[in-house]
């Protein structure tokens, strides 16, 4: 039988686990309140999600009530900047570093490695980011204010949700004492599976109901799961492995199939 304080131990980790991903994916100063220890650190892909349902939430509130009060493209240009204050432009980093090394590597794994490293942003990360901010912009500013409001809030956690699973697909592609953040994200347990989908599917729920997307649901999980099996072959076959920058390349780019896919099947 476990014990009460079994309990209480593996609720504390979980807590921490989920504070430690909240301050590894945003610039809120939760630190300042908690500071988990540094072991909590490896497993916040399992929390991932978690984070994605706050930069969500915010992303689909101004997209939702923002054309109340201004132009409907401004709006989604705030909600961009939002998330981009939210994160750092965290997973933005990792998807031009991504493009550099990819780009300008060949199939050589050192030199890729070695440019993705690099922080200093070249022709194909810039050419990348531009790209990805102008589709993200047109596919929220062309779907319904609703409609849109209501993905943002369900694709976001759902990417992360699939983005993670590239941990559990492959291993870190450098030494620990290599990786930007110092930190090698550790393989989700069963346990950690299973909660790692509920925080991904969880908030699908209000977009079935309200969204207006109920006829292309089939769509909006087979596309992005496409993509993000193929960046997976990709990876694999030229990596050997995975890094920070790929994983948050992974989310945008799946993120984006999500609304794309959904510019598509909504017309």
């Amino acid at each position: 039988m476990i014990s009460t304080m079994q309990i209480s131990l593996n609720t504390s980790k979980w807590w921490q686990n989920a504070w430690a991903a909240l301050i590894f994916f945003t610039r809120l100063p939760l630190w300042r309140i908690y500071e988990p220890p540094r072991e909590c650190y490896r497993a916040v892909v399992e929390f991932w999600p978690l984070a994605g349902w706050l930069t969500g939430l915010v992303m689909g509130a101004i997209l939702y009530f923002g054309p109340m009060v201004m132009p409907p493209a401004l709006a989604v240009a705030v909600a961009i900047v939002a998330r981009l204050l939210l994160t750092g432009a965290l997973h933005e980093d990792g998807l031009a570093d991504f493009f550099d090394g990819f780009g300008g590597g060949g199939n050589n794994r050192e030199r890729i490695l070695s440019i993705m490293k690099d922080s200093r942003i070249g022709t194909y990360g810039v050419l990348s980011l531009i790209a990805y901010f102008a589709l993200i912009f047109l596919c929220l500013y062309h779907l319904p204010t609703r409609t849109a409001a209501f993905l943002v809030v369900a694709a976001d956690p759902f990417a992360k949700m699939l983005a993670g699973q590239i941990v559990q697909m492959m291993p870190y592609a450098r030494n620990e004492s290599e990786a930007k953040a110092k930190v090698v994200y550790r393989k989700v347990s069963i346990a950690g599976g299973i909660f790692l989908a509920f925080q991904g599917l969880l908030p699908a729920i209000p977009l079935l109901l309200w969204g207006g997307l109920t006829g292309s649901v089939q769509w909006l999980i087979f596309a992005p799961c496409l993509v993000m099996y193929f960046l997976y072959l990709k990876i694999w076959h030229t990596l050997r492995g995975y890094t920070g920058d790929c994983c948050g390349a992974m989310f945008l780019l799946v993120e984006l199939t999500v609304y794309i896919t959904a510019v598509i099947t909504c017309k």
